[in-house]
């Protein structure tokens, strides 16, 4: 048994087939861009910084994720070696810029609660950047990188070593945890730097599933009343391993988080339910 997931035994019979067909996240990479309007987000930032809070963008978007996770728990499975698993943890890896650089940056991981509201999350963030920003030596990441290329050889040796107990469920949860490759979801704010979304390669060793960039907010032509009018949208590039659910469960799962970052006071607080994965 893993130290980070439940082996599925009710998963459903084609996605078990897929696993074995497509034994590799690059061969299972579906990709899509979701452009999420901008003005019910900024507008409820806006009205909580009059209230003394202060929010960002990431802490809106990722509460509607981890509350999406909350009623479509498939989103929260991965495949190792060829077998479908239920994460049993919300784990988010985000690159966060070294203090005084630009252009060298560290990445961990956030873990979340499915049931966390927009304010717990926004706390989560804030404490992750600070210690990320401001003193990344202290990295479990940062650490386990300097001891692989402390040893002349040793990188080369302690990959292929990793990979091997990955792939047989025998990586030590210690590993695991420190590990930015074993997660939820990757997240990355290009925005951030002024770039446009991407679609992001989803890693083949690890455990992650789902990769998001946000882009340069842009406008989007749409249909209203009988004619065409410009919305600006935060874009989207979502890449997911589609072994995990099937399309429609991705589409209806987006439909949902979409709705949530409309109506963003609904973060406020928990979900009605929690579901578990229907497989387990």
């Amino acid at each position: 048994m893993r130290k980070d997931g439940i082996r599925l035994k009710n998963a459903e019979p084609m996605y078990t087939v897929a696993a074995h067909i497509m034994d590799k996240r690059t061969d299972s990479m579906n990709m899509i861009t979701l452009d999420i309007p901008l003005e019910p987000i900024q507008k409820y930032i806006n009205e909580k910084r009059k209230q003394g809070i202060r929010l960002s963008h990431m802490a809106v978007f990722l509460a509607a994720f981890a509350q999406t996770v909350a009623e479509f728990p498939q989103l929260n499975r991965f495949v190792v070696n060829s077998n479908i698993y239920a994460r049993n943890e919300l784990a988010v890896g985000m690159v966060v810029l070294k203090s005084g650089e630009t252009s060298d940056g560290t990445m961990s991981k956030m873990y979340f609660k499915p049931d966390n509201t927009v304010f717990e999350v926004n706390d989560i963030i804030n404490e992750y950047v600070e210690a990320n920003r401001n003193t990344p030596e202290d990295n479990g990441t940062e650490k386990m990188i300097k001891v692989l290329l402390g040893i002349p050889g040793l990188l080369r040796v302690g990959v292929k070593v990793f990979k091997f107990l990955d792939k047989h469920n025998l990586l030590p949860k210690k590993i695991i945890d420190i590990s930015p490759f074993h997660n939820t979801m990757v997240i990355s704010n290009l925005a951030s730097i002024r770039t446009n979304h991407i679609y992001h390669h989803i890693y083949d060793f690890g455990t992650t599933s789902l990769v998001i960039t946000i882009g340069n907010s842009r406008e989007v032509a749409k249909r209203k009343g009988g004619e065409i009018v410009y919305e600006k949208c935060m874009p989207l590039g979502v890449v997911m391993d589609e072994r995990i659910c099937s399309g429609s469960y991705f589409a209806i799962a987006f439909r949902k988080m979409k709705q949530l970052l409309s109506n963003p006071e609904l973060l406020e607080v928990p979900p009605t339910q929690v579901k578990e994965d229907d497989g387990i």
